[in-house]
């Protein structure tokens, strides 16, 4: 058999140089493709890094404790913390509008009644489960004159408390 095709690698020199060449020259286009690509992104980079660490939810202070509000009316404290148990009877609470349920209650009149939804009775937890910095005492109060005034009392409208 004869070697008609012979050897490419003739010398150790070549040999050295192959072996450089074999680790070297890919090295050097992975080098060249990270940095092609890169300069790619670069011009979109700032808005791509924004929209990554965008906060998932932000906070809003305004309103919150920045200064004197207006007192909500009985109704709006009623819708928002009194009805969730009046409206239904839910724990034996009375219902809203039921006559022969509150007329026991409010014969005993505005104060004792104002006392049990701050203290709490039975299952009612006191103020209702409000806290004193979302619904004031003077607030609790206009809920309990409009939920008896609509159950058949007559009681007056409780009085603003001075301002600070």
């Amino acid at each position: 058999m004869s070697n008609e095709h012979g050897n490419l690698i003739k010398s150790p020199k070549q040999l050295i140089i192959m072996v450089f060449a074999s680790f070297f020259v890919p090295l050097i286009i992975i080098l060249l493709l990270m940095v092609f690509v890169n300069n790619g992104k670069r011009g979109d980079s700032s808005a791509t890094t924004e929209q990554l660490i965008k906060p998932v939810a932000q906070l809003n202070f305004q309103g919150a404790a920045s200064g004197p509000r207006d007192p909500q009316s009985g109704e709006q404290v009623y819708k928002a913390v009194c009805a969730a148990c009046h409206a239904t009877g839910a724990a034996g609470a009375p219902k809203f509008g039921d006559t022969a349920a509150w007329a026991p209650r409010i014969a005993k009149g505005y104060d004792a009644l104002l006392t049990s939804v701050l203290k709490g009775k039975n299952a009612m937890p006191a103020r209702g489960g409000s806290l004193p910095a979302d619904v004031s005492d003077y607030e609790l109060g206009r809920a309990v004159v409009y939920m008896a005034n609509a159950s058949g009392g007559k009681l007056p409208e409780p009085k603003a408390p001075a301002a600070k």
